[in-house]
């Protein structure tokens, strides 16, 4: 059984409701199954308003249209019932009684996709109500916005559910192409020998993004694109890309080793930081006027050790974008002897490998190759592998419907550890209590002129040199 809080809101209506049908679709539910919707008394709707509801939701935003058998099945599982923290009887009745339709037994699986100050008032009442007996629970981003209030969300999580019952979700590391970073590294014998400082002069961790804040001041203004991003995604998928082979493709061992990743990376340098702001910003409805949210971010983040120790791992992430891209780039040391000239433009040595993880996501390889004619002169060229020109796409599933089908059968291996998150904010904390102070930079373009020194000696991977 899953229960979602939040049921009749947008990430419900745009991700969950057309997941959990695609995974019907796919038979990747269990043969018998109820999905529960629950929200505030005041936004309550009947179980026939949530079938609508889901109804149009899967038909405007899903893989899988609402019609056949499996609609029906997937329909006829729907229910609602409205719990506020003092009062979460109707909920605690529409679970028993989905428990009684599937013969009186079932795992129960809360998926939180409210805001973020409404998380410990419903983990206390989970608590309190006997819900979250032998249940898992699903808890969206941002954990915590800074050190001490992720301990204490923790702390209060860890008073009414077990660390083995706690799924923190991150739909990037849901991505097909996510996964294949680590199918890459440790399943080529080609790559995983050069995977270390001896080899590779610097990481990229880019993700800009053309959109702007469209709509979400309230949101926005009390997060920034640090919390929103950094913290929650790109230091995430910089775990990925860092970490030691694991000795086992197991929860256990994929989660320690990201973790010694976190606790290997130095707290973060505040002279290589550069935060922006999108011109216009500030005039958006809900934002203040003298606004000091960053809507642009850029880093260098430092893995102390004895793979990574000096190699600069530079992150960027923004709104309003010139283009919107989702990308790992490592570049590869130049190779000890200059014999070729190389023709045209470009003056680089550095061979590049770039790992797109946007969906179906692609992994391209630049290297310098002889260009035809009598004389020995070098051009840039590339090999790309891409997930839809090699395999059959029939079958994918998008983030939030793997990292759920992930959660109901209780693997771990791509949540974060109450352990990693913390570590996280602790090395972030000399950027919040100190931010630097925000750069306008014009809509459209790649962000403030200033972050060209965050990747020196190198240049940013993105479409001319960003």
């Amino acid at each position: 059984m899953i229960v979602i809080f939040g049921a009749t809101g947008d990430l419900a209506k745009r991700k969950l409701l057309p997941g959990l049908f695609h995974l019907a679709s796919a038979h990747l539910l269990p043969e018998h199954y109820r999905i529960v919707g629950t929200a505030p008394a005041q936004f309550a709707i009947s179980a026939e308003e949530f079938r609508k509801h889901a109804h149009d939701a899967v038909a405007e935003f899903g893989i899988a249209k609402p019609t056949g058998s499996v609609w029906n099945t997937f329909e006829g599982a729907l229910t609602f019932g409205a719990a506020d923290p003092g009062d979460p009887s109707p909920l605690v009745a529409a679970v028993h009684e989905a428990e009684t339709s599937l013969g009186g037994s079932a795992s129960r699986l809360f998926h939180l996709a409210i805001p973020p100050a409404a998380f410990e008032s419903v983990i206390e009442m989970l608590g309190s109500s006997g819900l979250a007996e032998g249940s898992r629970v699903i808890i969206e981003k941002p954990f915590g916005y800074d050190l001490p209030s992720a301990r204490a969300l923790n702390n209060k999580i860890h008073s009414v559910f077990d660390e083995s019952q706690i799924f923190r979700i991150d739909h990037f590391l849901g991505k097909e192409s996510v996964d294949n970073i680590l199918a890459f590294r440790f399943s080529n014998g080609l790559f995983e020998p050069i995977w270390n400082r001896d080899h590779v002069s610097y990481v990229q961790i880019d993700v800009p993004e053309t959109l702007s804040i469209e709509g979400r001041s309230s949101f926005y203004e009390g997060c920034g694109a640090f919390r929103d991003m950094v913290v929650t995604h790109l230091f995430q998928v910089l775990g990925f890309i860092a970490m030691e082979p694991p000795t086992s493709f197991t929860a256990k061992s994929l989660r320690l080793e990201k973790d010694k990743v976190f606790d290997s990376m130095k707290p973060i340098d505040l002279t290589h930081v550069v935060r922006g702001q999108y011109e216009g910003y500030r005039s958006a409805p809900g934002v203040a006027p003298e606004s000091e949210t960053e809507t642009f971010v850029a880093l260098r983040a430092e893995v102390d050790n004895w793979r990574w120790e000096g190699v600069p791992f530079c992150l960027r992430t923004g709104k309003s974008l010139a283009a919107g891209r989702q990308t790992v780039t490592l570049g590869f040391r130049e190779p000890t002897l200059r014999m070729f000239p190389v023709h045209g433009r470009s003056t680089t040595r550095v061979n590049e490998l770039t790992i797109d993880f946007s969906d179906p996501g692609s992994i391209s390889q630049k290297f310098l190759a002889k260009e035809p004619g009598p004389e020995m002169r070098l051009g840039e060229a590339k090999m790309v592998f891409r997930y839809e020109d090699s395999f059959r796409t029939d079958n994918d599933l998008e983030g939030y419907e793997r990292l759920i089908l992930d959660a109901m059968l209780g693997d771990q291996s791509l949540f974060t550890s109450s352990d990693g998150i913390e570590r996280l904010w602790e090395i972030s904390t000399p950027l919040l209590e100190d931010p630097p102070d925000l750069e306008p930079y014009t809509p459209g373009s790649w962000g403030p002129s200033s972050i060209r020194h965050v990747t020196a000696p190198y240049s940013w991977h993105l479409p001319d040199h960003g």
